[in-house]
């Protein structure tokens, strides 16, 4: 396991917050494979322009490496190529800032063709700008955290090439986002309505999921454990279904390089009738991280779609403690733990009315040579009564406002 110390700055504004933000920081680093053996933050109002750190503090950092034993520095923010230059110059021992952690983690969980792309192009996006004078270092740092992905082959050809398999992806992903749409418009067709799981990472996502369509699903207390969305139906309390996505976490500071390349995969996301927050809310920190959430969410273009509140993990003394303060903000929320099932009911109940709000009663009468519509009407809406006539069934029941038209247009 590689050693690494972490770096970071705090300015006025993030004073306090700067803890939580170098504790997600080690996370992110334990989840990569690195051991983090120190913590350096500094008081700064900007960064640097050429070590980040002030000159003084990067030597200091140089004292503290070779102290340690470390393999490598990650810094909490995305660096400049200046920076990464100068600071490997200094320190001579291998650099990581934030975005390539992330990416790094991202290269590692990728399983799908798909995810692979997408992780290939947010990484190539990343070091196309910072391969001047960077081939020879890589070759001599050798692998480790931050060279995971493309390989250094690819890393040491020149830029035209890498430009061109920068263009190939963006094609093969321009074609997945023709194959997702269409998939996305069968989906439309069957009129089954859809939800998407949005959240902070480790948030219980995946977990939600497994519980709500006992889905075998990854869930596991890491970092980024789903990449690839995953699509499953759920049933309805009242009759009838929805399809569910699972969908991968947001974090603080996520790289503008994956939101880009993964937008063929977020744009699930967009095309939902309705979005469940999952929020952990027995993180110290759950009401920036529904922030960011949120602020991601308009990036993607989905800010302007229902929205659930889902507070996870209420069986943690932590989460009732900050229940009354969270749910206070939010008016259309549940409370929930998905590890033992506690809340699911409600959820479901929340779920249906929200997804069924232009629902209408209706009665029909439907002749025994189509008691084939009666399936259609159970699948897709609510059955409440049903009576056997001489002249066929009469059926009482809730439906969206277009199955009842296609109904009508079948009698």
């Amino acid at each position: 396991m590689e050693k690494a110390i972490l770096a970071g700055l705090e300015n006025d504004t993030s004073r306090g917050s700067s803890i939580h933000t170098m504790r997600e920081l080690a996370q992110l680093a334990q989840t990569a494979g690195a051991q983090p053996v120190a913590e350096v933050i500094q008081s700064r109002s900007r960064p640097d322009a050429a070590y980040y750190l002030g000159k003084g503090k990067a030597e200091e950092l140089k004292i503290i490496a070779a102290e340690t034993g470390a393999d490598l520095v990650i810094f909490d923010d995305e660096l400049t190529p200046t920076q990464i230059r100068n600071l490997e110059r200094l320190l001579e021992i291998r650099v990581v800032d934030r975005t390539a952690l992330i990416l790094d983690i991202f290269a590692g969980r990728a399983r799908s063709r798909e995810g692979k792309l997408q992780v290939e192009l947010a990484q190539l996006t990343y070091l196309l700008p910072r391969l001047a004078g960077r081939g020879t270092q890589l070759s001599r740092l050798g692998g480790g955290i931050g060279t995971r992905g493309p390989g250094e082959t690819k890393l040491e050809t020149d830029r035209r090439r890498l430009r061109k398999r920068i263009g190939d992806l963006k094609a093969e992903i321009e074609e997945i986002k023709k194959h997702r749409l269409l998939h996305r418009q069968a989906r439309k067709k069957s009129d089954i309505p859809t939800a998407a799981l949005v959240g902070y990472t480790n948030a219980g996502k995946s977990t939600l999921l497994n519980t709500l369509a006992a889905a075998n699903v990854v869930a596991e207390d890491k970092l980024f454990a789903t990449l690839d969305p995953t699509t499953r139906e759920v049933a309805l309390p009242g009759g009838g279904s929805f399809l569910l996505t699972d969908t991968v976490g947001f974090i603080q500071k996520l790289p503008h390089h994956l939101v880009a390349a993964f937008r063929a995969t977020l744009e699930e996301i967009a095309a939902a009738d309705l979005l469940l927050h999952v929020v952990d809310a027995a993180h110290p920190q759950a009401e920036k991280q529904m922030a960011e959430v949120n602020r991601i969410l308009g990036e993607l273009g989905a800010g302007m779609l229902p929205v659930l509140v889902v507070f996870n993990k209420m069986d943690l003394p932590e989460a009732s403690r900050q229940y009354p303060i969270l749910s206070r903000q939010n008016q259309e929320h549940v409370a929930i733990a998905a590890k033992s099932g506690r809340g699911i009911k409600d959820l479901l109940s929340v779920v249906e009315r929200l997804l069924r709000q232009e629902d209408r009663q209706v009665e029909f009468l439907i002749p025994f040579a189509q008691a084939g519509l009666l399936s259609l009407v159970r699948r897709h809406g609510r059955l409440e009564a049903q009576d056997y006539l001489p002249e066929g069934i009469r059926v009482r029941a809730v439906l969206p406002a277009r199955w009842v038209e296609k109904i009508r247009r079948e009698l």
